[in-house]
Parts: C-alpha cells; sequence; structure tokens
C-alpha cells in the first residue's frame, strides 16, 4: 500500500463514522484499524507503508509508549553497582533499579540531568550513573521511526463494547537533538530503567525511551495532515 492508496482507504473508514472494536483492551484501536485497512497483524518491527510506520491512538489517553531502546556504552557506574547502591526490592525480594526518570529525585536520590550535549541519570549527591549523548538519541530516533502516520480515533463505549471514529491521519517525519532535549525538559518525553540484579551480573532489560502517547507529535519537526 502507498500513500495515496492509503489515504482512499482512510476516507472510507472515516465516512463509516463510528466502527466497532474488533478486540477487546489497549490494542483493539490499533488492531481494528489495521484490519479495516487489509494490514495483517505482525510483531515485526518493519514499517507498515513503504518506510512509513503507522500508529492508532484513542485522542482521550495518555498512556506511555516505548520509542526505543538505547543502552550503548551509556553506563558510567557499573550496572551491578547502581543497583546494589540505588536499587529496592520487588515483591519478591529481588534487588532491581525500575524506575521511569523524571526531572525530580525519586525516592532512591536519582533523576534526569539535561545540558546542551547530553541526558543522564544523576544521583542527588553528584554521581552520574548512566549518560547519553542527544544527537545519537535523534540518530537512533530517526532510525527506528524515519516516518510515522498517526492515526487518532475518537472513542465511546455501548454496552460494554468500545467503539472507534477514525477521524484524522497526520504524516509526521524528521526531529532534532534540540526538539528532544526540549521534550525531555517537558517531561513528555521520560526514560524507563530496567534492570536487575542477576548475583554476578546486572539482567539489563533495555533502557525504554518514552513519550506520553497524545504527546507524540511533539518530537517531529514536520507533521502534513494525509487526512483530516
Amino acid at each position: 500500500m502507498n500513500l495515496d492508496e492509503f489515504r482512499k482507504k482512510f476516507l472510507e473508514i472515516k465516512n463509516k463514522g463510528y466502527v466497532k472494536s474488533l478486540r477487546k483492551g489497549p490494542t483493539g484501536v490499533g488492531y481494528t484499524l489495521e484490519t479495516l485497512l487489509g494490514i495483517k497483524e505482525n510483531n515485526i518491527a518493519l514499517p507498515d507503508i513503504s518506510d512509513i510506520e503507522i500508529k492508532a491512538h484513542r485522542s482521550n489517553s495518555n498512556n506511555l509508549i516505548t520509542l526505543f531502546t538505547f543502552n550503548r556504552k551509556a553506563w558510567i557506574l557499573p550496572p551491578l553497582e547502581a543497583i546494589r547502591k540505588y536499587g529496592s526490592a520487588d515483591k519478591n525480594g529481588r534487588m532491581g533499579i525500575y524506575y521511569t526518570m523524571s526531572l525530580k529525585p525519586n525516592s532512591a536520590g536519582l533523576f534526569l540531568f539535561i545540558d546542551n550535549l547530553n541526558i543522564s541519570v544523576r544521583h542527588i549527591s553528584g554521581e552520574i550513573i548512566a549518560q547519553w549523548n542527544i544527537e545519537n538519541l535523534a540518530e537512533r530516533f530517526q532510525e527506528k521511526i524515519p516516518a510515522l502516520l498517526f492515526v487518532s480515533a475518537l472513542t465511546e463505549e455501548r454496552n460494554g463494547i468500545e467503539y472507534f471514529y477514525y477521524y484524522r491521519a497526520q504524516l509526521m517525519k524528521g526531529t532534532t537533538p534540540s526538539l528532544l532535549a526540549d521534550q525531555f525538559r517537558e517531561e513528555n518525553l521520560v526514560i524507563d530503567l530496567r534492570l536487575h540484579d542477576k548475583g554476578t551480573r546486572a539482567r539489563n532489560h533495555g533502557t525504554g525511551f518514552r513519550v506520553y502517547e497524545k504527546k507524540l507529535p511533539l518530537l517531529f519537526n514536520e507533521i502534513i495532515d494525509v487526512v483530516k
């Protein structure tokens, strides 16, 4: 499917008005759209249309979604040492660092610090735990999401069943290091640390760079209304 074909199909879907969700739960909005478009569901990390990925969202949703993971050469403090110094026990007594980081220090004294070149996780003592170059993050973002079709849907519930009205599709492309830095400062973009103590080493599930769903357009410097 190319962009012109998507536009024609999407207009047909929009003209249907509210359509019944084809799946219960949070993935219903995307699965229903893909089914109506004739796209087979898959979990392969490949773009949906040429080099454009499709993302459908509920207009009233403020969920966090993961854009990408990125750990390469980020840890200044060895991860196992960081866990034992700043981690906390889960319900099974396992020590780990499972924190969504923001500019405000958390209960472990860890917070995000941003300058013109880097974003880092620091402790209130001044110790730097991990650090990422913002230009590298912008490159990783561009690599992961070169272009995005962002489809917005209104929702309503009828007799316990969710219905969607897909009313807008926007093509979003491009970002810059300064744009990402601004969104970190606004706390629309956050970092999830996800690692635990395996005894002799740290098990890292991948540092997640996440955004509030409805704030996703703020990460792009070019937005075109495909259908509105």
